[in-house]
């Protein structure tokens, strides 16, 4: 691992709850510079309310609820241009968003996920979860086989190597809200770190999010008070 004199900045931002849209035209104005070499690599944290988001490769038969009884029920249907398919993010999730660039660190589209999920694994570890990957499938899991559960889903966006979107790892999620759709295609069960059993402070689990992220990285991670003017200055 480089020494600390050698490691990259990435600024760590909690966003707090935010709507999906706006959490996203974040992400678009702290990549832009970096697709121009300018600016710094960073990390949000957000907590969406109810929100079904559609990726590139979404199906349309994986959606499992009209739009109007998802308005009934809350849930903002949300098309958008990350990778993968259908997936759900509400309350009790964390969230993250890498906003970096990978010319910066390895032009490996599939690195860059594997290391995610790595991060997302050993975050769990510290927890008491023994997280997995599945050959084929990305995110990560746990339990063995067909019972094998998801606890954190991944999908990213690289324009020009900057990457946005991330994942979502199930803290305290309600997963009835899962019924809605086909989770990534996938069906197979989602479970959470408390339908597991494990009932963590989220202000925790993001500190070792943001520790191992630094970590698999090699960044010198660096928190940021949240921006409250609305505007995120880079």
């Amino acid at each position: 691992m480089p020494d600390s004199a050698t490691l990259r900045p990435c600024i760590v931002r909690d966003l707090g709850r935010m709507p999906y849209g706006e959490a996203l035209a974040v992400q678009h104005e702290l990549a832009a510079p970096r697709k121009l070499s300018q600016g710094t690599d960073h990390l949000l944290f957000v907590e969406h309310p109810h929100v079904i988001t559609i990726g590139r490769n979404g199906h349309e038969e994986n959606l499992l609820a009209p739009e109007t009884l998802l308005r009934q029920k809350g849930v903002e249907l949300y098309e958008t241009d990350r990778g993968g398919d259908v997936t759900y993010h509400g309350p009790g999730q964390v969230v993250g968003y890498p906003i970096m660039d990978l010319r910066e660190w390895k032009r490996d589209v599939g690195a860059f996920v594997r290391a995610i999920e790595q991060v997302l694994i050993d975050t769990l570890e510290e927890f008491g979860i023994r997280g997995e990957r599945i050959p084929k499938l990305t995110g990560v899991w746990v339990g063995e086989g067909d019972r094998a559960a998801k606890v954190a889903a991944i999908g990213v966006h690289l324009s020009r190597w900057v990457s946005t979107h991330g994942w979502a790892l199930n803290v305290t999620t309600d997963l009835q809200y899962f019924q809605y759709i086909v989770p990534c295609g996938l069906t197979r069960p989602v479970t959470s770190m408390a339908a597991l059993g494990v009932h963590a402070d989220t202000a925790e689990v993001k500190q070792a999010l943001s520790r191992h992220f630094g970590r698999i990285f090699d960044f010198e991670m660096q928190v940021q008070e949240p921006v409250l003017t609305g505007e995120f200055a880079q």
